[in-house]
C-alpha cells in the first residue's frame, strides 16, 4: 500500500497511541479529529474534520492507503447522537473510502457489541461465541459498524478489519480488566496486523493483550500476524489487594460488557 493511512479519532485515547506507534512500523499517518490535534509530528498530515461530512471525508481520504476509523461517541450517549456519531460516521467512513478506492479499513468495534454475553464458565470465548448481545446504545452502534463492514466488503470487495477492542488503557484500571486489557503497543501490533494481512476479506477479532484472565481467543486476531506482548497479570497483585478478587456473581464480571450492563448505564438517564 502507497500513501498515509488515514486515523479519524486520531486525539482520542487509541488514536493517540497509533500516532506515536504506526510511524514507527513504518506507517505514514493521516492524523483526523473533530477537534485540533496539535502540532504534527515528523512526517504526520493533521485533518479537522467530522467523519459524518460527506465532503470533508472525500478530502481526507484522497490518496489514503488505508483508513483505521476510531471517531465516535466511545460510552453510552442518547440513541440521536450515538446514531449521527457511530452509525451515520462509520456509513460516510466506508462510504468516501470506497469511492476514494481505498481497499482496507480497520473498524475499531467493541466488547459492547456482545456486552451481555455470559463470560466463559471455561475455556475462551471465539468470536462466534460471541453473537450480537450489545449493552447500551453504545453497543447496538458497534454491531451496526460489524454489519456495515460486513456489506461493504461483501457488495464492495473492500477488506475490512473488525476489532472488538476491550480496555485500552497504559495499565488495567479494574479487577475486570485483568480480563479485557488491551496494552498501548499491543493496540499499535493488532492495528499494524490488521493493515498488513494479505487479502482478510471481512474480518471480526478480539482486540485484548495476552491475558492469563482473559476471556477471549486471540486465534482470530493471530491468524492476522498479532502477536501480543503484555499481560494484565502483572498488574493482579495491586488491584486484587486494593478491590478483591473479582466475584463472578457480580453482574460487572459474570458479564463481558461489564459495568455497561448495569442500570445506571440506561440512556434515558444520560444527559443529551
Amino acid at each position: 500500500m502507497t500513501g498515509p493511512v488515514l486515523v479519524t479519532g486520531a486525539a482520542g485515547r487509541v488514536g493517540t497511541v497509533l500516532r506515536e506507534g504506526l510511524p514507527e512500523r513504518g506507517w505514514a499517518v493521516r492524523s483526523l479529529d473533530v477537534v485540533g490535534i496539535g502540532e504534527p509530528r515528523p512526517g504526520e498530515e493533521t485533518v479537522v474534520a467530522d467523519v459524518t461530512d460527506p465532503a470533508a471525508m472525500r478530502s481526507a481520504t484522497a490518496g489514503a492507503a488505508a483508513v483505521v476509523h476510531l471517531a465516535g461517541i466511545s460510552g453510552e450517549s442518547t440513541w440521536p447522537a450515538v446514531l449521527h456519531a457511530n452509525v451515520d460516521g462509520t456509513r460516510t467512513v466506508l462510504e468516501t473510502a470506497r469511492r476514494a478506492g481505498v481497499r482496507r479499513v480497520v473498524l475499531a468495534s467493541s466488547n459492547h457489541a456482545t456486552g451481555y454475553t455470559g463470560r466463559p464458565a471455561s475455556g475462551p470465548l471465539r468470536e462466534d461465541d460471541g453473537l450480537a448481545r450489545p449493552d447500551t446504545h453504545y453497543g447496538v452502534s458497534k454491531v451496526a459498524m460489524e454489519a456495515l463492514g460486513s456489506l461493504y466488503a461483501d457488495r464492495y470487495g473492500l477488506d475490512v478489519v473488525c476489532l472488538r477492542i476491550g480496555t485500552a488503557a497504559p495499565e488495567p484500571p479494574t479487577p475486570r480488566a485483568l480480563a479485557t486489557w488491551l496494552s498501548p503497543r499491543d493496540t499499535v501490533a493488532l492495528v499494524d496486523a490488521a493493515l498488513r494481512a494479505p487479502s482478510p476479506g471481512f474480518r471480526v477479532v478480539w482486540g485484548v493483550s495476552a491475558n492469563t484472565r482473559g476471556w477471549w481467543d486471540l486465534t482470530a486476531a493471530r491468524s492476522l500476524g498479532y502477536e501480543p506482548q503484555d499481560d494484565a497479570e502483572v498488574y493482579a497483585g495491586a488491584l486484587v489487594a486494593a478491590h478483591g478478587e473479582p466475584d463472578p456473581a457480580d453482574p460487572v464480571h459474570a458479564r463481558v460488557g461489564g459495568e455497561f450492563t448495569l442500570p445506571e448505564y440506561d440512556a434515558e438517564e444520560v444527559p443529551s
